[in-house]
């Protein structure tokens, strides 16, 4: 288990080194090298891992107990966890290169401070994919959305950016708080937090099943907040807030994907709550829909993009609650490549044009042809267009949903394809093909430098490549329905086809598409309200109940303190006249004093 804590070790390493050595920290540019020279041999390391197939535990005692101990840590190498080194090392490596260029203007203690909080995320999530007990993964877990808070809110002194950090930290503790109370709640059932003894005991059939389906659902709302499931979406649009390359970084390696890992992980006890996993199908299925169409209304590149994160995770979710797990996990995979390359392409023409608004863009094929390359290749992928990666993970999907016996999830996620496939070329059509706006005689847009692009084009190639290995194939590889494969590609065809009628030839208006479906669309710019919902919950719940707080705290406890108090001086001050200083008072008290001692000693002893 030597490599796993070499890759382990690396990214930490460098966020002790970067926190303490300020002068390397102040040096912007030279502590990002240090982290991105860190980060490359963590991912080469990784890759030999993946080759070599390794495989293996490290289980040492943590917290002691009565009959040993009460809980472990260690590392776990298995089929999840190595595969996953490898996606979190290159995404995290290749964002780091990008953001070289992407924040060259940013001042040098302010991009130290950007590597070093890089740097915990990539150990965070690296850690929490190699834990083997649950223990060990919230703890990390939690590491993960701290670093989530600080990256998305880097850029601390705008309002917004500060908001949105905030908004995302407590929307996903909620989920957090099932997820703590689900593993304790498993640890007094079974007397254990290690995957190994839980996953054994599941199939020994030994595992208590009392109040099994309610620790596992508890479970399950941790990956509803981390992995952005309705009700618990709402965070994720506004994370765009911080830098492009996070975005890339939370959407495609580390965040989200952290509550997909967690019940692909989980799988083993899942599938003894039959229960749990049709909430987890339905709510995936749900939120994929729901995401879509808020994304086929969105002007903002990188909203599109958070909207097409949800769906998309929701897709991986509906998978493994169809009893499809696997086939979720390869869509982390696959689609952890091609978001992290439309992120980082989006990035590029926000870079160059300096908006977010895809109506203020158009005409951008010519000045950027580079850039418009790849982000076609990823969202071809992304549409599920053959030959490329997309394409074989989703259909992989519906072929698991479909053999798991549910119906209307797969309608859903159908329909979820072919918007898929509209809203991505809805951008295509605008930003790069549309009607060209002014921007600018002395500084037109233009490709990025190669440290941007770099990274990019390796993005492309790698989709491209995985989705050849497919085609290829290999003997013993499974092959779908021809059906679903038509299906597949009708849908991703038909998506592109009215993208461009309606945004790329003007074939259709606009307006009579969106005229019969004027509700959704009115409910979709909205947010479907939850949002508001949200707000007017927080302001009339939350902040109602802080001024009834307030309003006891000055007037019942202040209240009687100073009741109490007044007393006190009141009775101090009529007692302070006793001491008058003059000696008859003091004899005719000390008389008074001596008669009252005869009255009670005359009244004690009368029987």
């Amino acid at each position: 288990m030597d490599k796993p804590l070499v890759v382990l070790a690396l990214p930490f390493a460098v966020f002790l080194l970067l926190s303490l050595a300020a002068p390397l920290r102040r040096r912007g540019v030279l502590a990002g090298w240090v982290s991105t020279a860190a980060t490359a041999a963590a991912f080469v390391t990784a890759l030999v891992i993946w080759r070599d197939g390794a495989r293996g535990s490290l289980i040492v005692p943590w917290l002691p107990g009565d009959g040993g101990p009460m809980a472990t840590v260690g590392l776990l190498l298995d089929g999840l966890s190595a595969p996953m080194l490898v996606l979190v090392t290159l995404v995290s490596l290749l964002v780091q290169v990008y953001s070289l260029a992407y924040l060259d203007d940013e001042p040098p203690r302010s991009l130290g401070r950007y590597y070093v909080y890089q740097s915990l995320f990539a150990f965070s999530m690296l850690g929490l994919v190699l834990s083997p007990t649950y223990l060990q993964m919230f703890v990390f877990w939690e590491l993960v959305g701290l670093c989530s808070y600080l990256l998305i809110g880097f850029w601390y002194t705008r309002p917004a950016a500060a908001r949105a950090a905030v908004k995302a930290f407590w929307t996903t503790k909620l989920g957090d708080l099932g997820f703590v109370a689900g593993i304790v709640m498993l640890w007094s059932n079974t007397g254990t937090f290690e995957f190994e003894a839980l996953f054994r005991m599941a199939k020994d059939q030994t595992l208590p099943l009392e109040g099994l389906t309610t620790i596992m659902f508890l479970i399950y709302l941790g990956a509803v907040g981390k992995s952005a499931q309705f009700p618990l979406h709402v965070w994720l649009p506004d994370a765009m807030e911080g830098p492009t390359p996070v975005s890339a970084l939370i959407h495609a390696a580390t965040m989200v994907t952290a509550g997909v890992f967690l019940v692909a992980r989980s799988e083993p006890l899942l599938v003894l709550v039959p229960a749990v996993l049709t909430i987890v199908a339905r709510v995936g299925a749900f939120t994929a829909l729901l995401a879509a169409t808020m994304a086929c209304v969105e002007s903002d590149i990188k909203r599109v993009l958070a909207y097409s994160t949800v769906s998309q995770l929701g897709y991986m979710l509906a998978a493994a609650g169809a009893g499809a797990a696997a086939a979720g996990f390869f869509h982390l995979l696959t689609h952890g490549v091609f978001k992290a390359l439309l992120f980082l392409g989006a990035g590029a023409v926000i870079h160059a044009v300096g908006t977010n608004d895809i109506f203020r863009m158009g005409g951008l094929w010519r000045f950027m042809p580079h850039t418009g390359i790849v982000f076609i290749a990823g969202t071809l992928a992304l549409a599920g267009v053959w030959p490329l990666a997309g394409f074989f993970s989703k259909e992989a999907i519906l072929e698991g949903v479909v053999a798991g016996g549910r119906p209307g999830v797969f309608v859903a996620l159908a329909v979820t394809a072919f918007l898929t496939a509209f809203y991505m070329f809805r951008v295509v059509f605008i930003t790069f093909f549309g009607p060209g706006h002014p921007h600018g005689d002395t500084h037109p847009p233009h490709d990025p430098p190669w440290l941007m692009r770099g990274p990019l084009w390796l993005l492309a190639a790698l989709t491209v490549a995985i989705g050849v290995r497919f085609v290829i194939g290999a003997p013993g590889d499974h092959h779908p329905p021809v059906w679903l494969t038509v299906l597949s590609l009708a849908l991703a065809g038909g998506g592109i086809a009215l993208a461009w009628a309606m945004y790329g030839t003007g074939v259709i208006p606009v307006e009579l598409v969106r005229r019969p479906l004027a509700t959704i669309d009115f409910l979709a710019r909205r947010r479907y309200f939850l949002d508001a919902i949200y707000g007017g919950i927080y302001r009339g719940l939350m902040l109602g109940f802080s001024r009834v707080v307030g309003w006891i705290d000055r007037y019942v406890v202040d209240g009687i303190l100073n009741v109490c108090s007044a007393w006190s001086l009141r009775a101090g001050d009529a007692l302070r006249r006793i001491q008058s200083g003059q000696a008859q008072d003091y004899v005719y008290g000390v008389a008074f004093g001596v008669l009252l001692l005869l009255v009670w000693a005359r009244w004690w002893r009368t029987p």
